[in-house]
């Protein structure tokens, strides 16, 4: 288990998170670029070991009923890699190019793929077209409410 020195140096070596002190010798590490109301990446870090990490939007994490990971016993490279997964759930395309796409999958597996042209952000499954989107919020938004999550 990592001390909390080693979790909080670990989560002040993203640069695009703010540390936040709060109340009960707690730290958070707020995103403010998230696309996404949540903004927390790291939640209530404690000198007692406790510390917890968003990824209710990452596939296949083990998270609670608000999404996050207790990461107590994370080492170094686990924590670091959900940090970063975290923190990629949370970003949106900064400037997608034409042809650029996003695979999302479901709890049994089955994959769709998110593609922008034309302006568009069209939503495939296979070849075959399922939704058309002006804005990537709005393909978000439906592709978390059908229960899908990044492949």
């Amino acid at each position: 288990m990592l001390s909390f020195e080693q979790k909080m140096a670990i989560m002040e070596s993203f640069p695009q998170l703010e540390r936040r002190n709060v109340s009960m010798g707690r730290v958070n590490f707020h995103y403010e670029r998230s696309i996404e109301e949540k903004k927390n990446v790291g939640y209530h870090f404690h000198p007692n070991g406790n510390g917890y990490v968003f990824a209710g939007y990452i596939a296949g994490a083990d998270f609670d009923e608000k999404g996050y990971v207790n990461v107590r016993e994370f080492g170094e490279e686990e924590l670091r890699a959900l940090v970063k997964e975290s923190i990629e759930s949370l970003t949106g395309p900064d400037s997608w190019t034409e042809g650029d796409e996003e695979k999302w999958l479901d709890a049994e597996k089955a994959e769709l793929t998110l593609k922008f042209e034309d302006g568009m952000y069209y939503l495939f499954s296979g070849l075959n077209l399922e939704m058309a989107f002006e804005k990537y919020t709005e393909a978000l938004e439906y592709l978390r409410e059908e229960g899908f999550s990044r492949a």
